[in-house]
């Protein structure tokens, strides 16, 4: 859905019917429940090196092949089960990667087990507030993104530099970095 006033969006969400539709409806809305959170950060380390909607194109087939994305369950694959992801021609088959999702459900469950939830760990870089970017720069990487991809590196987890954590920051509306004259800017805080 455009807006019918402005009929703006991000310039980067128009190539694509798939990429629109992620823009209108998920990109930038915070997040707040836990799995989610995870499901995307997990999700944005397999775009490393790629297009999102290489990924955006994969997402269904990613989330049958993990499981619907339940680290509890994920936490416990073996290496049957990374060979049958390598086999899966429907996800991106990086080994790395698949083992970094395995990994990052150890750590995610490891963090609930110590009382720790996921998501408020995520929004307490923020003190739970959405942040709000000028709407005008091209940002890849923040002094912000550089904090959380360190810790999250501290705790483990791969595939998690500043740039993909910034990428994942946007997409959970952690900042808001839509373009100034997009109709979603204001919708989504």
């Amino acid at each position: 859905m455009i807006d019918s006033q402005t009929g703006h969006r991000c310039s980067w969400a128009d190539t694509d019917p798939l990429m629109r539709a992620y823009h209108d409806e998920e990109w930038g809305v915070p997040e707040r429940d836990s799995r989610a959170l995870w499901e995307k950060l997990m999700l944005d380390g397999f775009q490393a090196g790629l297009a999102w909607i290489t990924v955006l194109r994969k997402r269904d087939a990613f989330r049958q092949a993990f499981s619907g994305f339940d680290p509890a369950l994920i936490a416990r694959f073996d290496e049957n089960d990374i060979r049958r992801l390598l086999d899966n021609p429907g996800i991106i088959r990086s080994r790395a990667k698949i083992a970094a999702t395995i990994g990052g459900a150890r750590i995610y469950c490891d963090m609930a087990e110590r009382g720790e939830d996921f998501g408020t760990f995520c929004w307490s870089f923020t003190d739970g507030r959405p942040l709000k970017s000028d709407g005008k720069s091209r940002i890849i990487t923040t002094p912000l993104s550089e904090r959380i991809s360190k810790e999250l590196k501290r705790r483990g987890f791969k595939f998690v530099g500043p740039t993909i954590v910034y990428a994942w920051m946007q997409a959970v509306g952690i900042v808001n970095d839509h373009s100034i004259d997009c109709f979603r800017r204001d919708q989504v805080g």
